[in-house]
């Protein structure tokens, strides 16, 4: 088929790659000059496991193209998608700017009929606005059908999860548009979820909502565990076991972050505001994140007394690990707080440096790696859970810092490993030492 990808984020280049990876002529369009420009010759803007390697497979198999021309991408395609952003504005709301107008620049271009799919995370009855909008702009009597197809797909994962995905949510309205898409993603031999766009607009909001929900509750227990000497690892083995509840994200730490959860979240509250009820179980959930950064900032205090002028190393920075995203990173809050405070700071991720850098520029020192990150430190701690940090020699670690204190907020490290290796060792919702 040839497709359009109308965003060239995270989100539509996975897409596009991925597509392309299926047989399919796809064109990546984005109003971002130099980043198209980047993309022809092999520079790709973000870090995603296999995604590199899929671009340039694919743009040499002539199967993935790039261009800064709404129009092009419009016109050569009978399926476009919309992947652009769509930011929070400040009362929570999502900002639909973008998607507007890809809307119009659409309707403007068309020559024939076309499949508009929503695959941007959008509040519900956004649909129904872009249907709007494309019948007040159409310049020719060219037919359209509009489409909602959320993705599902997690960063550092991100091709696995479009190539073998535990559902596709397509919400349509038409019997075209739902045979097309069938068949766009035939291939995949997955479980599809058909239904209209509104409930398939709303079934990806839940879906980000709920999971950010089982985030704060684990947390919340870790609380519990924290002042009773319990052990957040085995309550969450526990509760994980029962298939009704299942062992994902019911790792309990610093608290969700990232470009989907806090944003989806506000966006959820808002949309359900707007039509007149209070979902006050997410107000809690999002008070709950933030109260476990808070929380996470008075294990630091609690165990060096006086902040100011002490030395922090911090190992992770992204929001997560696989990536070097760092939008709504927990460790940007936690790095903001000490840096307040007087404390001096040194940092190391595998993928986030250069983001980094943009952000905190001269304010924390950058390192090489984690050792160079621990030399005269206070006090190491833990905010991305990457696997490079589970394997380092701690004997060297030690002779580096000032002190042996390791705060670990991922809960990567074993307790008892950590005392017999003579650290004073704190983490979320466990005992000191383990009894394994």
């Amino acid at each position: 088929m040839n497709i359009s990808i109308i965003g060239s984020g995270y989100v539509g280049l996975v897409t596009g790659a991925c597509f392309s990876e299926l047989g399919n002529k796809v064109i990546c369009a984005d109003n971002d000059a130099g980043k198209i420009e980047s993309l022809k010759k092999g520079i790709i803007p973000i870090y995603e496991p296999g995604l590199k390697e899929l671009i340039s497979i694919n743009t040499k198999n002539n199967r993935l193209k790039f261009t800064s021309s709404i129009k092009e991408a419009v016109n050569s395609s009978e399926i476009i998608f919309i992947a652009v952003g769509t930011p929070s504005l400040g009362n929570g709301e999502a900002d639909l700017t973008g998607i507007e107008n890809v809307a119009r620049n659409i309707a403007l271009n068309m020559s024939g009929y076309r499949l508009i799919v929503e695959k941007s995370t959008v509040p519900v009855e956004t649909g129904m606005w872009v249907k709007h909008t494309i019948k007040t702009y159409i310049r020719s009597k060219n037919k359209f059908d509009v489409a909602s197809n959320p993705e599902f797909l997690r960063e550092g994962q991100a091709i696995n999860d479009f190539m073998h995905p535990d559902r596709i949510v397509i919400g349509v309205e038409s019997k075209k548009a739902r045979d097309l898409l069938v068949s766009l993603y035939k291939p995949l031999k997955a479980t599809m979820v058909i239904t209209d766009i509104k409930s398939a607009e709303l079934i990806k909001h839940a879906s980000n909502s709920f999971l950010a929900a089982k985030i704060s509750f684990i947390n919340a227990v870790s609380r519990i565990c924290d002042k009773v000497g319990a052990d957040i690892g085995e309550v969450a083995r526990g509760i994980g076991l029962d298939s009704r509840i299942g062992k994902s994200f019911l790792n309990a730490g610093i608290g969700y972050g990232g470009s989907c959860f806090p944003k989806d979240l506000d966006a959820f509250i808002t949309i359900s505001e707007k039509l007149g009820y209070n979902f006050k179980l997410l107000e809690a959930v999002r008070q709950v994140n933030q109260q476990q950064k808070d929380f996470f900032l008075a294990k630091i205090k609690d165990s060096l007394w006086v902040i100011k002028d002490k030395t922090i190393g911090i190992l992770g920075l992204s929001f997560k690990p696989d990536t070097d995203d760092l939008r709504n990173a927990p460790a940007l809050d936690i790095i903001n707080a000490l840096y307040s405070e007087g404390v001096l700071l040194r940092a190391y991720d595998p993928q986030a440096m250069n983001k980094a850098k943009e952000i905190f520029g001269n304010n924390i020192k950058l390192c090489k790696d984690s050792y160079e990150t621990a030399k005269g430190c206070d006090c190491l701690i833990v905010l991305t859970e990457w696997d490079e940090f589970k394997g380092l020699d701690f004997s060297k670690i030690k002779r580096l810092m000032k002190r042996p204190l390791v705060i670990d907020g991922r809960n990567i490290y074993d307790p008892l490993i950590m005392k017999k290796s003579g650290f004073t060792y704190a983490s979320i919702g466990r005992r000191s030492v383990s009894h394994k």
